[in-house]
Formats: structure tokens, sequence, C-alpha cells
């Protein structure tokens, strides 16, 4: 660690998150502690603080108060994890319906935050100072795992308008300090390409951080235009807020020469896991229970997939109960290697708009036609959209190399696995542009699989395997 460095990690960011009323610091090495706790005793970790913060929100939040006494709940009848159960899931819409009476009545500084609304209706909720504090001290924590701490230079690459709207004097002078420089993603053209290329080479970062889609696409650039980027120093690229896929881990770790770190979460349910240097993706749990559920709701065992389910212990301010994050994933049977006892994610497969749905009902994940037009010569981008179980459009930017009869093998193939009666219609763009939040969506599908009758997973590395494709899961 540099002096600089050791100087803001050690005295600037504290005394910054102090005068901001944030107990980061102490959360962070809180954490760290715990890290290294047995699995059970982290599980009663767990217990005890969900005990502390449901009698919090009993005595303090309006719209639990009442739901608890409605249905006979008691604080008192936690003694396990299990019992968490006995509340109902909740979903965007419940917090819609609930937004006043979700907020705690000793609350103090809330501040209103929203979703990027890319795969819906944005989503509108409230943070406290408690939350700010344990999810960066959560991601502190994560990024020290890789030996890059608070005051090391870091260029993010970034979407959101929260962050990218609020570039004042101070914020920006406290991105100075902390040595951060921020890249808005919105936009990915030659000139912006050649710009952040330019940036990222000058700060000679030790960390990067932002989307999969948006590193990849600057990876992909310097690639394209002969640009070494593997000796500026990088240790890792954290990606998060999207979904990792195996041909942007390594077109980020071959171009920036630099290990990719996955980071999974939202802007609503918090930092939910991250993955370690030995590749774990450790649950924060700490903070964060996380259970998986089939479509009625029935908690699964571990390693079975269904919806992510989180529950946030630092939100008592505006709690997330049991909250319904619309991804899909499964909890690991094992712990890392890495000797940490917090329970780990086996895979997290997508959101549930990252899957589309055959027309014989069968649930596929995204990779099921995107392997298809990654072995397509000449498509330099794409973007697919299921429009409705019977018509599915493809977006395609062409290159050299396109063949004539390559919309018919594009057709042909998609039918295959989406049905034969399924119309597939392609359509050719110049550019395909990100969404408002920034991201990238390489498939979007307006079909609501997860209340069908027939919710089926299907083990994508075996999917993977009978795709013609280099690229294995």
């Amino acid at each position: 660690m540099s002096l600089y460095t050791l100087f803001v990690a050690s005295i600037f960011f504290p005394i910054h998150e102090s005068l901001k009323g944030h107990e980061t610091v102490r959360v962070r090495r809180d954490m760290e502690k715990a890290q290294w706790m047995k699995p059970e005793q982290i599980e009663s970790l767990q217990v005890e603080n969900l005990r502390k913060f449901l009698s919090s929100v009993e005595r303090h939040v309006t719209c639990y108060r009442e739901l608890f006494a409605k249905s006979g709940f008691s604080v008192s009848d936690i003694n396990c994890l299990e019992d968490l159960q006995k509340l109902p899931l909740t979903d965007k819409s419940f917090i819609r319906a609930n937004l006043e009476q979700l907020k705690a009545d000793n609350a103090v500084g809330l501040s209103r935050f929203n979703t990027g609304g890319s795969s819906g209706e944005p989503l509108i909720f409230y943070i406290g100072k408690e939350r700010v504090s344990h999810d960066v001290a959560a991601k502190w924590r994560a990024t020290r795992w890789w030996d890059v701490d608070i005051g090391d230079p870091e260029v993010v690459v970034w979407g959101s308008p929260i962050e990218l709207g609020t570039q004042d004097r101070v914020r920006q002078f406290r991105d100075g300090v902390l040595r951060t420089r921020l890249l808005p993603a919105f936009e990915m053209s030659k000139d912006k390409l050649d710009s952040f290329i330019r940036k990222i080479s000058s700060v000679r970062p030790k960390m990067l951080f932002g989307y999969p889609s948006a590193l990849a696409h600057i990876a992909s650039h310097a690639e394209r235009q002969g640009i070494s980027m593997d000796d500026l120093g990088i240790k890792v690229a954290f990606v998060t807020s999207e979904r990792l896929y195996d041909h942007q881990r390594e077109k980020i770790q071959t171009v920036f020469g630099c290990p990719v770190a996955n980071g999974y979460g939202g802007r609503d349910a918090g930092f939910i896991a991250h993955q370690c240097a030995v590749g774990g993706m450790h649950i924060t749990a700490e903070d964060i229970i996380v259970e998986i559920v089939d479509k009625e709701g029935n908690v699964l065992p571990k390693g079975e997939s269904g919806e992510i389910i989180v529950t946030h212990l630092a939100t008592q301010d505006f709690p997330f109960i049991r909250y319904r994050t619309g991804d899909i994933g499964a909890l690991s049977t094992g712990l890392c290697s890495c000797g940490r006892g917090l329970p780990l994610l086996k895979e997290i497969q997508g959101r549930s708009t990252d899957f589309v749905i055959a027309h014989d009902g069968t649930v596929l994940h995204g990779l099921a036609l995107i392997y298809i037009l990654r072995d397509i010569a000449g498509v330099k981008a794409f973007k697919i959209i299921q429009e409705s179980i019977d018509h599915t459009r493809v977006q395609i930017v062409k290159e050299d190399g396109y063949q004539p009869d390559s919309e018919l093998i594009i057709q042909a193939e998609f039918k295959k696995r989406l049905g034969e009666n399924v119309v597939i219609h392609i359509e050719y763009k110049d550019e395909i542009k990100a969404e408002k939040s920034g991201k990238y969506r390489y498939v979007v599908t307006k079909v609501d699989f997860l209340s069908k009758s027939s919710f089926l997973f299907l083990d994508i590395r075996k999917l993977a395997s009978k795709q013609n494709s280099a690229d294995s899961l």
C-alpha cells in the first residue's frame, strides 16, 4: 500500500464518513472479523441480527406493525432463519403501494432513490444512513480481498444518473482525493471509446469498476485498434449490475491483463454477494439473508434454482424483507476454499427477463439464443427481444463476413429452440443503443414466465455443451 493510499484509507475516508454520520469503518472491521467465523456462528449472528431488525421494524414501521398484528406474527417466534418464512414475500408492487407507510417513524435523513427501470417501471424507495454504511463497507471489504483499498486509483464506468448527475464541486473534490475517475457509460461511440481508452491509460488504475458489457466494449475497441492495455498495473476489474457472460470475462481479462471479480446486487436489494480471488461468490451474510423460492414462493433447498429473495438487515429505516429480486440463481451446498465461512451463491443465472420461454412452455436461458448469434460470422452486435410466445425480434449490427444466408440460419436455429411456428423477425441496425441506465442487454423477454405452470430451468452448463461454440460455461 502506498503512503497516499494509507492516508486516504486510514485518515481521510474515515473522517469523511464520520462527518456524514456513517459507521462505514466500524462496519467494515466487523465484517472482516465475521467472515472468518464458522458457518454455524455466522448463522447465529444472522438470527441475532434478524431479531433486532424485526423488533425495530415492528416498533417504528407502520406497514409492518399492522402486518405483524394482522397475521399474529411475533418477533419472539424467530429462533432460526427458517422462521423468516412466516412472513410474506414482498416485491416492487408492495413497496409502491406502501411507500410512505414503509418509512420508519424515527428515520432521519432518508434519501430518495430509484432503480433504473431497465426491466420495467422504475421503483422509488428510500435509503437511510445505516444502509449506506453497510453497503459501502461490503464493497470496501470485497475490494480488499483483491489487494485494492480506498485511495488506490480506480476508473468507474457507470450509467446511473444518480452518480452522474451529482458531480458538484464537493463530490469532484472528494473523488479527486479518493482518486476515482467516473466515466459515463451511456454512449459507446468510437470517439467516446477512444476517449475512455486514453483516460484509463493516463489514470493507470489499480481497479476498474463497472458494467461487464461496458468494460467488454472498451476492451474490444482497444483490441480492434491494436492498443495494449495489459501493462497498466490493473489488479482487478470489478463488474456488477448485469449478468457476466464468459466471453465478456475472457475479453476483459485478456485486454486489461487482470482477473475479473463478479459482484451481485442492486440499488434496491443492496450488495448481495462478491467474488473472492479463489472464485467463490460470498454472500454478505452479516447484513443479508438470501432465500431461493419456486414459482409458488416455497423455499427450495440449496443447489436448486429459483428466484432470489433478499432480506436486508440494515434497512430498518425503510425495510426490504423477503424482497423478490426477479433474479434467478441457486445457493451452494459447500464452502469456498479461501477459508471464509460466508455462504455462497452457486450461480446467478440472470434476471427473469434474461430468460425466454419456448412455445411449448419450456423456460430457456437466453444463452440458448446468444450462442447462435455469437457463432455467426459478421454479427458485430445484437439484441434479442421476445415480444410474445409467438414472436421474437432480433436486432443485428452487421460487419464484414456476414453472409446472405446467415438470416435463414439464424431463423432456423431460433425455431429449433423456440418452436417451428414462432415468428423470428430480423432487423438490421447501424447501432444498438444502451438502456437508459447505461446497461446493455442481450436478451429481453416480455413474457412473464415466473407465474407459468411450466416452470422449468435447464442446467445452463449442459445447455452450453449443446452449442457448437468454443466458449463453455
